[in-house]
């Protein structure tokens, strides 16, 4: 991959055209320091962007040559990164966002850039897609909201992790047999993650026709200090969205009972948050509970596939974000726990991206790949308990997110 440290500014142009390659149709980018249930690993985050590029050519069939990933080395506070630049005070928000600024005016303005001395820049051209990758939460939403109509660019942790998780609820609906607008949903977690999945459920709500105030009102999240309530001290702007009027609480367990949730959602990487008392009176609030732990990795999740199944006599409908092996029941039924991993979502993405030479990535385009996700899902699958397409049908499921 490609390291582009903060003492590069000012010749970010000729780090770029030091790749060999000068056609790159997707970037994606990442300063290390939100990996996903790991924290800030600094530069050694590498591994996120090469990782996930390589998914975009074993899911979505995209040429590895024309993928590029990159890290911005802005320093870690973490001892056991790799810091070959110590600055003290790195996490000022002005300075990443200045280098996240900087790379992408370099690969997408090319009439600013000089054509001799920055060929490779200039190729890349303004529908290079770039995803953004394991940025702490308020740069992520500053810099979503920034270039998300400028350039082709969208964030995975906040709108690929809502499309996927929002796929596996509208699969879990034909099983409940209601629509999303019935559903009350409480997220264990506040950060990016729920927030994603919160607003795209919002807008889900929305097209089945109940009004945006009306769907807000059907959303909790709970964080490290409580139930998200108005009033409460020191909310960020993305917090407030959903804050409600309802008295300060911070157990768990009394939140869900007070609040009844027919979809419980945990995005917050907090092992076990998801107790045998929360996973039985899930099952006495609803028939059919819709239960989510898609924290990563495994040794984070809410509860195991056999916890929830087990303490709900079978009768919740589970999906993950860590895989998890088939449960058989007393019965004798045997359920197959289905993995929301964003995989399903950024691969298509890309191809459909470059495919299609889209300029710009909306909110919208990701309600649709949900959508084409869950209609992947047969009735076959539900009855096994699977909320998602098999893994090994994940090209074809590319293939129509693009279309």
């Amino acid at each position: 991959g490609l390291f582009i440290s903060i003492h590069d500014r000012g010749h970010i142009a000729s780090v770029l055209n030091a790749w060999p390659e000068d056609v790159i149709k997707a970037i994606v980018v990442t300063d290390g320091e939100r990996i996903l249930g790991l924290g800030d690993l600094g530069c050694n985050g590498m591994g996120i962007p090469v990782g996930k590029l390589a998914l975009y050519t074993a899911c979505g069939g995209m040429n590895p040559q024309q993928c590029l990933p990159v890290m911005l080395d802005v320093g870690t506070e973490n001892e056991k990164g790799r810091v070959p630049i110590q600055i003290t005070n790195f996490k000022n928000v002005r300075l990443i966002l200045g280098i996240s600024v900087v790379l992408i005016s370099l690969v997408l303005d090319v009439q600013a850039i000089d054509d001799h001395k920055n060929k490779g820049s200039n190729q890349y051209g303004m529908n290079c897609l770039i995803q953004f990758e394991d940025f702490a939460n308020i740069n992520a939403f500053r810099l979503l909201k920034k270039y998300q109509n400028q350039y082709c660019t969208f964030n995975d942790d906040i709108q690929g992790t809502a499309s996927v998780a929002v796929a596996g609820i509208l699969a879990a609906l034909r099983i409940t047999k209601n629509k999303l607008s019935d559903q009350t949903v409480l997220f264990q977690g506040a950060g990016e993650a729920a927030l994603g999945i919160a607003h795209l459920i919002v807008m889900a709500m929305e097209k089945e026709g109940l009004p945006k105030e009306k769907a807000m009102k059907k959303i909790w999240l709970v964080d490290s200090k409580g139930l998200i309530v108005k009033g409460r001290a020191a909310l960020t702007q993305e917090k407030e969205e959903f804050a409600h009027e309802h008295e300060e609480m911070k157990n768990l367990e009394a939140i869900v009972r007070d609040i009844k949730p027919t979809t419980l959602i945990g995005v917050a990487a907090i092992r076990g948050a998801f107790s045998e008392q929360i996973l039985e009176d899930m099952a006495t609030f609803n028939e059919r509970p819709i239960i989510f732990a898609l924290s990563n990795p495994t040794s984070k999740a809410e509860c195991t596939a056999e916890q929830c199944y087990k303490l709900t006599k079978g009768r919740a409908i589970f999906a993950s974000g860590s895989p998890f092996d088939p449960v058989t029941l007393p019965s004798g039924q045997t359920l197959y726990p289905g993995q929301g991993n964003n995989s399903y979502v950024f691969p298509g993405v890309a191809l459909g991206v470059v495919a299609c030479g889209l300029r710009h990535i909306t909110d919208k385009i990701f309600l649709t790949i949900a959508e084409v996700i869950a209609q992947q899902v047969s009735d076959k699958h539900l009855e096994e308990g699977r909320l998602y397409p098999p893994l090994d049908t994940i090209r074809d499921v590319s293939l129509k997110i693009a279309e």
